[in-house]
């Protein structure tokens, strides 16, 4: 069923017009996830629109899962929309299961936790929530100030995590750092500012925070800590350069980095990432 919602928005490039109208739709509107499934889908209309309905599912005003579509690689002749012959990219699942891609031999995971998929019997996690159910209001490539007190919130939350670890008798070089979008950029900002020896460190579609020209002058050394960065070529919201730039970071920091860049992919996990993960927790 489509249920269709008129929004009068005078400019939809306007960030907080855009963001408010979603906002108190999404509070006003009654939904049943336990008995119905919802997409967002954030390929169309203007680039604030689409990032205003990421975070919207992201924080969870919307529960329902990220839908990108795309041309498929073989197109009709004279039809390169041609609706049979979409490709179906689920992005981060949030408790309802995926949309099956069409042409992909490495699909989203459809169980609704990231730990479950990475989960190799021995593991202890500590998955934090954000306060409002977002870290920061922002792209991570924002003025940082414009992001606080969110960014300096979450960097001690994990601060305070890592602590408690080690209270409990795992030293650092026993963790793994894990996180997804505003969770990886999160993780690795907080791993440059506190660099040591970790088990390892993982960051899924993120990159270290700030805009361009950022200094990157971190201090400390990884001691060939483990990393791992994967990212889509095309991420609508973190572009590849950020990727690659944090990969140097890290090196120049003697980490030990593997980073892998997959076509066409949009924001989203794959098993390629969740598998290197694995490998990663079993090698603690």
């Amino acid at each position: 069923m489509v249920n269709l919602v008129a929004f009068d928005i005078a400019d939809p490039w306007d960030f907080g017009e855009m963001y408010a109208g979603l906002y108190d739709w999404a509070r006003a509107y009654r939904f049943d996830p336990a008995h119905e499934q919802y997409w967002a889908h954030i390929t169309t209309g203007t680039h604030v629109a689409q990032s205003c309905r990421f975070r919207m599912v992201e924080s969870r005003f919307i529960p329902g899962v990220l839908l990108q579509t795309a041309p498929p690689k073989k197109q009709a002749h004279g039809n390169p929309w041609e609706a049979a012959g979409l490709e179906w990219l689920p992005a981060e699942n949030h408790g309802a299961r995926s949309v099956p891609q069409v042409e992909s031999a490495e699909p989203l995971w459809s169980r609704p936790s990231l730990a479950a998929e990475v989960d190799t019997g021995d593991v202890a996690f500590a998955a934090p929530d954000a306060a409002g159910r977002t870290w920061y209001p922002y792209s991570f490539l924002a003025p940082i100030e414009d992001n606080e007190p969110g960014i300096s919130s979450g960097l001690r939350v994990i601060d305070g995590l890592v602590g408690r670890f080690e209270s409990a008798g795992i030293p650092p070089e026993r963790v793994l750092l894990l996180g997804f979008s505003q969770g990886a950029c999160l993780t690795l900002e907080y791993a440059a500012r506190h660099a040591r020896r970790y088990g390892a460190i993982a960051g899924l579609s993120g990159g270290v925070i700030g805009p361009p020209g950022t200094p990157r002058d971190y201090a400390g050394s990884f001691d060939s800590t483990p990393v791992f960065l994967g990212c889509s070529d095309i991420d609508p919201h973190i572009p590849k350069e950020r990727v690659i730039e944090t990969a140097q970071v890290f090196e120049r920091m003697q980490a030990q980095v593997t980073m892998r860049l997959y076509p066409r992919m949009g924001h989203q996990v794959n098993m390629d990432e969740l598998s290197f993960v694995r490998v990663l927790l079993q090698r603690l």
